[in-house]
């Protein structure tokens, strides 16, 4: 009889929905079908009585905090095949002193990476997005891009997907400006930093194309013109995932030498601990770890 992998799913903030649907997804008989899920954190009322419901907390922080460092290092060790993340609050981390802005970079840092080595990817069905920029102010974006860093964005998306079954991803870059800076008359970035990038890609034998204006881009790779987009800010590639996949996209981290992936929504505080919370993305990030795990190793 075959063993299944071992995939760890963390609740996130405990004063969140993360607990319940956690538990939800660990019991899903999709997911026991592939996996063995291995809860990290609490999920029971006694447990969770420390961390009230809805409230942001430095305790619910450092919670959430600690489960993340004892499953990376479980993943690490191979004690589990993957993992699997429960939202986290970036205030409540920023409560308890902690620097890290999110999951990303946190991952990156226990991993002994830098940040830039390391990249947010949304999968879904219908659409799939790599994000060049991820939770910085929209007012640092334009210098946040360099030629370098989105080149390596783009290697990265190249030598991530054929993990996901796709061998040679066709790679489209967005603009960043309107109209993808219309000839400079918009702006001056996507020709002066993002076309470089991408015939950099290109001349590494990278199936890469752009940067295309984004309004009409997304359609065209959800009409499967692309295997992939690489956004250039959070919610420029974020918005058209949710809209057209919202809670059946799955976070994946590329880049890290764990399988890493999680949801696609928040904390969402208003419903914690009133049994509501759908666990549907949970699932799907359950279920894409477990894929990735059990593909066949090089």
């Amino acid at each position: 009889m075959k063993t299944l992998p071992r995939v760890a799913i963390t609740v996130g903030d405990p004063s969140g929905i993360g607990p319940e649907i956690a538990e939800k997804a660990s019991k899903d008989a999709r997911v026991l079908e592939v996996c063995q899920p291995v809860i990290y954190g609490p999920t029971g009322p006694a447990e969770l009585s420390a961390y009230p419901a809805g409230q942001v907390s430095a305790a619910s922080g450092r919670a959430a905090y600690d489960l993340i460092v004892r499953a990376t290092a479980d993943a690490r060790s191979r004690r589990v095949a993957a993992i699997a993340t429960a939202p986290i609050s970036k205030a409540a981390f920023a409560l308890a002193g902690l620097p890290w802005p999110g999951h990303t970079d946190l991952l990156a840092h226990l991993c002994d990476l830098e940040a830039s080595d390391v990249a947010m990817m949304f999968w879904s069905d219908s659409l799939r997005v790599v994000l060049a920029t991820v939770h910085i102010p929209l007012a640092r974006v334009p210098d946040a891009i360099s030629t370098d860093g989105l080149h390596e964005t783009i290697a990265l998306t190249a030598r991530s997907l054929p993990d996901f079954g796709i061998p040679r991803p066709r790679i489209a870059v967005a603009g960043l400006n309107p109209h993808a800076g219309e000839d400079g008359l918009l702006g001056t970035e996507d020709a002066r930093v993002i076309a470089p990038a991408v015939e950099r890609a290109r001349a590494e034998g990278i199936d890469a194309s752009g940067p295309y204006p984004a309004d009409t881009l997304f359609v065209r790779a959800a009409r499967g013109e692309f295997d992939v987009v690489v956004a250039m800010y959070h919610d420029q590639g974020l918005v058209p995932v949710k809209l057209a996949a919202f809670g059946k996209a799955v976070n994946v981290t590329i880049g890290l030498p764990i399988i890493r992936t999680s949801v696609d929504h928040g904390t969402a505080f208003d419903i914690a601990r009133q049994g509501v919370a759908d666990p549907g993305s949970m699932i799907e990030a359950v279920l894409l770890a477990a894929k990735l795990a059990a593909r066949p190793q090089a």
